[in-house]
């Protein structure tokens, strides 16, 4: 029977090795158990101490709070006139006066609808010759646009040389058969005229007693072919359009106007145009025609302005830019829209005072014109304020306040430019401090 060893010195059984394994992992388990708690401990204490810090800094008025008070306000500020003139700052003056409102609308170039004729028969016929043989082409006047047969047109002149030859021989003769015969020569040029054949041609017949094949038709005013519908050998019906002239040295520019700007836009009124195709270039204009009803869709009304163009730059179809100016009956306080600050809160203005110094101001603002703003309340007539070169002025101010705060935090020493900041009592001096730091070798000094 095998009995158990026993210490030789403690009398006690050896103990296992499996047992010997089991108690050194427990003591394992026991310190990894401490130092987590440990850890967490740490951790909670440095979470305390940072919300504690945090809490004095946004209390105490540190520079974290002032850093935003900064970037969201301005303060007076101080700039020599060098320092003006050198980062563009300039001047103007709060004024009363009518504030001229200006409206701007979009419209196109179109015919004068005065100025546009069509050109037909009124009488069946072939075209035998067409002059104006080509859309675009230039026409005065009286010149001729085409040559037509026309049958019926024939058979009436010669009717008309019969009626004048009966006339001559019945002359001294009968007087009631005089006038029967005199009454065909009328009903003949009657005719003649109410087809639109010339006086000219006409006058051709009766002195020369020939009847030519064709007439000749001529245009009837200065203008362009804009719109040309038959050619040479067309048979055409009477009443059928065959050419469009439009006189092109007054054009027509018709816009929209929306509804809460028609009290400004009048018959009568002035105004200057713009168009892209010929940049840097006005044209004055008047407005003849204002729409008396409303658009119920578009909430606008139609405004038409004469311009004169006398050199055909102004095409049909272009595009162009309107501008109405109305100006206000009641005079008002204004600055230049330059002088304005908007912060998306507030809106600034930097008044010059007396002393030299940029004081910023809240203003309430109203209307607005292209170049002016009127202000309803902040400022007063006479004052001076930063017409341009407003936002350098409130990054130097904005500057000097965060430079200011920023020396308040702990372990900082920012000053504001210009302002050197003497170094505290029993405070190392930078060289010697660089002296003391390790690796800087100070140098010897000589026998």
């Amino acid at each position: 029977m095998t009995t158990p060893n026993h210490d030789a010195l403690s009398g006690r059984p050896e103990d296992s090795p499996f047992g010997s394994e089991r108690r050194s992992s427990g003591r394992r388990l026991i310190r990894f158990g401490i130092w987590i708690v440990l850890l967490a401990a740490a951790l909670i204490l440095v979470r305390l101490s940072t919300k504690k810090a945090t809490t004095v800094r946004a209390d105490g008025g540190h520079p974290s709070g002032q850093a935003t008070t900064a970037a969201d306000s301005a303060h007076s500020v101080t700039l020599s006139p060098n320092d003006a003139r050198r980062i563009g700052v300039t001047f103007a003056q709060v004024t009363r006066a009518p504030l001229e409102r200006i409206i701007r609308t979009v419209a196109q170039v179109t015919y004068d609808e005065t100025r546009v004729s069509v050109v037909s028969l009124r009488v069946d016929g072939w075209i035998e010759r067409l002059y104006a043989d080509f859309t675009g082409k230039a026409v005065r006047g009286g010149e001729p646009l085409l040559d037509v047969y026309s049958p019926m047109a024939v058979t009436t002149e010669r009717e008309l040389l019969l009626a004048k030859h009966l006339t001559a021989a019945l002359a001294g003769g009968d007087p009631e058969a005089l006038a029967r015969a005199q009454g065909l020569v009328d009903a003949a040029r009657r005719r003649l005229t109410a087809w639109e054949i010339p006086d000219t041609e006409i006058r051709r017949l009766e002195q020369t007693g020939q009847i030519t094949k064709t007439i000749t038709i001529d245009a009837p005013s200065n203008g362009t072919v804009v719109e040309k519908s038959v050619f040479a050998g067309q048979n055409v019906m009477a009443g059928a359009p065959l050419f469009k002239l439009a006189d092109l040295t007054q054009v027509w520019l018709e816009g929209e106007v929306f509804e809460q700007d028609l009290p400004a836009v009048h018959v009568g009124q002035l105004v200057s145009a713009e168009f892209q195709a010929l940049p840097g270039e006005q044209r004055t204009g008047q407005v003849t025609y204002v729409s008396p009803t409303l658009n119920s869709e578009t909430r606008t009304a139609r405004a038409r302005v004469v311009l004169r163009n006398p050199d055909l730059r102004l095409k049909p179809g272009m595009f162009g830019t309107i501008r109405f100016s109305a100006p206000t009956a009641t005079t008002t306080l204004s600055v230049p829209r330059s002088a304005l600050l908007a912060t998306g809160e507030r809106n600034l203005v930097f008044v010059r005072r007396p002393d030299g110094r940029f004081t910023p101001r809240d203003v309430v603002l109203g209307a607005s014109t292209e170049d002016r703003v009127e202000v309803l309340k902040g400022l007063e007539a006479g004052e001076t304020v930063v017409a341009s070169g407003t936002f350098l002025v409130d990054a130097e101010s904005n500057l000097g306040t965060l430079m200011g705060g920023m020396g308040d935090m702990p372990g900082m020493d920012v000053t504001a430019p210009g302002k050197a900041k003497s170094p505290p009592r029993g405070s190392t001096k930078p060289d010697s401090a660089m002296r003391d730091m390790p690796g800087v070798e100070r140098p010897k000094r000589r026998e």
